[in-house]
């Protein structure tokens, strides 16, 4: 009996966009804002786009691959 591993939609994605880039890239820019200019509500200006962007790549993009089933379709070539 093999086991297969589950498939990840990060398997399919270069270095520059996996979940720690990501992370990083985004709390760089948001504590960069802050430590730069200290102004709160320039902070937040910066923080709610890319909250979203990283919500949407690290949670919804994921799971939206997972269920669209175009990773089974790769995973079999």
């Amino acid at each position: 009996m093999s086991e297969q591993k589950p498939i990840s939609p990060w398997n399919y994605k270069p270095w520059w966009c996996q979940p720690w880039s990501i992370l990083l890239t985004g709390v760089t820019l948001i504590s960069g804002s802050w430590i730069l200019f200290k102004i709160i509500w320039l902070t937040i200006l910066v923080c709610v786009p890319i909250l979203t962007w990283m919500g949407f790549f690290l949670l919804i993009w994921p799971q939206l691959m997972k269920s669209s089933g175009a990773l089974e379709s790769l995973h079999e070539e």
